[in-house]
């Protein structure tokens, strides 16, 4: 048995990082790895990428990551009113110049994706780490895509399970399709978000998700996928922002978890 530990989205946010850390600690799993957004809507973007980078573990580009670590001012981010896009253009300045010349490097040298094949009975399991979507690192996958539109990206891909972020909002979808003859069962999981959740649920969020010998795509339920949640101090986190040039609203949101 196989139990892997996903987190992603942490944005800057290390209260909840090193809370992650103490909850994921505990469990104890085989592998952990981490889908990205490491920086931006907070103070702490070179804290949060030393903390990972001194656990080695295997980590990701997110759409902020992409950015930072080129210097852009673009975090490729959809926000949808002008206040919005005002404000994260406060974030992005903000997180350009307070990121640390080696702290940008590492996140330009992160990969788009990570693939893992598990060779288990008769079968092969391929599991894709992506942040937005295998398309493309800022596509949200939201729960309510269309499963004809997902499956598709999950079978070009090559994905039996596919794990990404992106969205902050946790869920599992489990689609099946016929392929020679047989069942397949392909699972989308969002592992939703570390330091910015976005579900009305202000503690952090990761996923456990547990592979063993008898894992296989023709039942559905060989795969277990545990959503686990944990509190941290987002108080800190919220008087961090408070106490900088970004915006108040980055602040309550952690309050509120949205």
């Amino acid at each position: 048995m196989t139990r892997i530990a996903l987190f992603s989205d942490i944005h800057a946010n290390l209260p909840a990082l090193e809370a992650f850390f103490a909850d994921v600690d505990a469990r104890k799993p085989d592998f952990i790895y981490c889908l990205g957004d490491l920086v931006g809507y907070n103070v702490w973007p070179n804290e949060v990428i030393d903390a990972i980078r001194k656990r080695n573990i295997p980590t990701i580009a997110g759409n902020y990551d992409f950015g930072i670590g080129r210097e852009s001012n673009d975090c490729g981010c959809a926000y949808k009113t002008e206040v919005e896009k005002a404000n994260g253009a406060v974030s992005i300045s903000f997180t350009n110049e307070i990121i640390k010349p080696e702290q940008r490097r590492y996140l330009r040298t992160l990969p788009a994706h990570i693939k893992l094949e598990f060779q288990l009975n008769n079968d092969n399991l391929n599991l894709l780490l992506v942040h937005g979507s295998p398309r493309k690192i800022n596509e949200y996958l939201f729960e309510d895509r269309d499963e004809k539109s997902l499956l598709r990206i999950m079978k070009d891909a090559d994905a039996d399970i596919m794990c990404f972020g992106h969205t902050h909002k946790p869920y599992h979808r489990i689609l099946s399709s016929d392929e020679a003859g047989q069942p397949h069962f392909r699972h989308a999981i969002n592992i939703g978000s570390v330091g910015k959740p976005k579900n009305a649920d202000n503690r952090g969020g990761y996923v456990m998700l547990t592979i063993d010998e008898h894992s296989s795509v023709l039942n559905k339920d060989t795969i277990e996928v545990e959503f686990i949640r944990f509190a941290y101090d987002f108080e800190k986190a919220a008087r961090a922002v408070e106490e900088s040039v970004l915006p108040n609203v980055y602040a309550e949101n952690l309050r509120k978890g949205c």
